[in-house]
C-alpha cells in the first residue's frame, strides 16, 4: 500500500479534443456567421426568412441578453474572461463527454462575444458584440436578437444543467440520487 499521492491525471485525449474541438467549431461558426451579417444586413431593413420566423438584421448590443448590464462592457468582459480561466482550469479534471461538448459551447460563445467587446467599436473592454438573429418579429419585438455565440452559450448551459440534474459529473463520477441515498445499508 503506497502512501504516496497519485499524480493528477490530464483528460482523457478524447475528452479535451471533444471540448477543444467543440469550442473551435463553435467559436469560428461564430465569427464567420458575424463578418457575413456585417457584409449583407449592415444598414438593411430587417430580412425576414421563414415566413417571418426569424429575422436577419444587425443590432450592436452594449449590453447582455435582455439589454442587462447596458454601459457596462466591461464587467461582461471580464465575467467572459472568468468563464474561460474556469473551464481551463476544469480541463486537466474532465472525464464526461457531455460535459466536454457542453463547456466547449460555453467557451466557444465566451469567446465568441469576448472578442466583440476586445476588438469591436467603440474600443478594448468597451466594444459591442454584433447579434443579427431575431425571433418571431423584427427588432427584437418579441425575443432578443442574438448570434451564434449567444445560443452556444444556452445550449451549452442547459446541456450541463441536465447533465448534473441527471447525476453526471464532469470528472465522470456519477453523482447518487436521493432514492439512492434514502436506501437502508443492508
Amino acid at each position: 500500500m503506497s502512501t504516496e499521492s497519485e499524480p493528477e491525471e490530464s483528460p482523457p485525449p478524447r475528452k479535451a479534443a471533444f471540448l477543444l474541438g467543440t469550442a473551435v467549431v463553435f467559436f469560428a461558426l461564430d465569427l464567420v456567421t458575424k463578418v457575413v451579417a456585417l457584409a449583407q444586413l449592415e444598414g438593411r431593413e430587417p430580412v425576414r426568412v421563414l415566413g417571418g420566423l426569424v429575422y436577419l438584421q444587425i443590432v450592436r448590443n452594449p449590453g447582455a441578453a435582455f439589454s442587462i448590464a447596458t454601459g457596462m462592457t466591461w464587467v461582461l468582459a471580464l465575467v467572459a474572461i472568468g468563464v474561460v480561466v474556469a473551464i481551463i482550469w476544469l480541463l486537466p479534471k474532465l472525464r464526461s463527454g457531455g460535459w466536454a461538448i457542453g463547456l466547449g459551447l460555453v467557451l466557444a460563445g465566451a469567446l465568441g462575444n469576448l472578442t466583440d467587446r476586445f476588438f469591436r467599436a467603440p474600443g478594448p473592454l468597451r466594444g459591442h458584440v454584433v447579434d443579427f438573429v431575431s425571433l418571431f418579429g423584427p427588432n427584437g419585438e418579441y425575443w432578443p436578437v442574438f448570434n451564434v455565440a449567444d445560443s452556444s452559450i444556452v445550449v451549452g448551459g442547459i446541456l450541463i444543467v441536465v447533465l448534473s440534474l441527471l447525476g453526471h459529473e464532469y470528472d465522470g463520477r456519477r453523482s447518487k440520487g436521493t432514492k439512492q441515498e434514502a436506501a437502508p445499508n443492508e
